[in-house]
């Protein structure tokens, strides 16, 4: 079967081997943040929605769990906002009382959790990894690039809400954009904020390659060990820095067969994200993920240009 909804399974940095489950289609979320690898978001979007059958997404599950292959989590996530899908708890459920040998987690930018709907249907995940990156109106605005009317005081307290009554693991996810969300000012305000959400985990990130906008720079090591210390400070919760490439030692090696693909494609013309998974088939967040890969590895060339970032295979 050709899988619509499924990819991977990939080998993710914060949840070792994962299997991806995208239900939404691309480029649906409520923020537009600066630092995305996917680039731009072109459905900006709060009203939630079933978009694709129920049962279209679980006969791809049910396919690929024949063999009950080993995975460490099936993670909803993809290249738009999971909560955005109407039928997440249908599809939780399922995968909880069909498969509970395998753990579930939830990539969110957290903006719906202020919707109690929302906060009920996701309980039965055993971890959930928000994303907060900044604490000010002003920054929030400047970073995120939310819909029209989106507060961040509003996703603070969706959080704080779901930590409240939610008893699984909590990774909260802090993107560092130099200059902007580090300031003194607003990693204070930050700092205030996460020890009212009260994570379990606190996860300092940074741009791995290049983001929706060619302003936006990686922070250096040293900045986000800085960082790290500054929220050690006041925070009891451990922090660890996730922007740099970190394979865990068990993870899949990326598809030697789609590497070759990607080589021999990127070695003959440039090429966007979108135009490998296109051309090759495969979806836009293992491509990524393998780009993520290869960039840590110093194979590719990635220049900016009209339609997008593009990448050529270094000789």
């Amino acid at each position: 079967m050709k899988y619509k909804h499924l990819f991977g399974p990939v080998a993710s940095r914060r949840l070792g081997i994962s299997l991806g489950v995208d239900l939404v289609p691309y480029k649906y979320c409520p923020l537009n943040c600066v630092y995305c690898e996917v680039q731009s978001t072109t459905h900006l979007q709060t009203k939630r929605e079933a978009f694709y059958p129920v049962t279209e997404i679980l006969a791809e599950l049910d396919d690929f769990m024949l063999d009950r292959p080993h995975l460490d989590y099936i993670t909803f996530s993809g290249a738009g906002e999971p909560t955005l899908n109407s039928s997440i708890k249908e599809i939780i459920l399922y995968i909880k009382s069909h498969y509970p040998e395998y753990k579930l987690a939830l990539l969110t930018n957290g903006v719906l959790l202020s919707n109690d709907e929302v906060l009920e249907e996701i309980m039965h995940c055993d971890v959930i990894l928000p994303s907060l990156d900044a604490a000010s109106q002003k920054v929030y605005e400047k970073v995120n690039r939310p819909q029209s009317g989106l507060s961040v005081s509003d996703q603070i307290a969706g959080l704080i809400k779901l930590r409240r009554l939610y008893a699984g693991q909590i990774w909260l996810e802090v993107f560092i954009v130099p200059d902007i969300t580090d300031t003194p000012q607003e990693l204070s305000l930050l700092r205030d904020a996460i020890q009212e959400i009260s994570p379990d985990l606190v996860q300092l990130n940074s741009l791995d390659r290049p983001g929706a906008e060619e302003w936006v720079k990686a922070a250096s090591t040293q900045r986000l060990k800085e960082i790290k210390s500054f929220m050690s400070e006041e925070l009891r919760m451990p922090i660890e820095i996730i922007a740099k490439i970190v394979t865990p030692p068990e993870a899949q090696a990326p598809d030697e067969e789609i590497v070759n693909l990607i080589r021999g494609s990127l070695s003959r013309r440039d090429s966007t994200a979108e135009d490998l998974a296109f051309m090759l088939d495969i979806h836009i967040n293992e491509i990524s993920k393998i780009l993520r890969v290869l960039s840590a590895e110093d194979k590719l060339q990635a220049t900016r240009k009209a339609r997008g970032v593009c990448y050529s295979w270094k000789s």
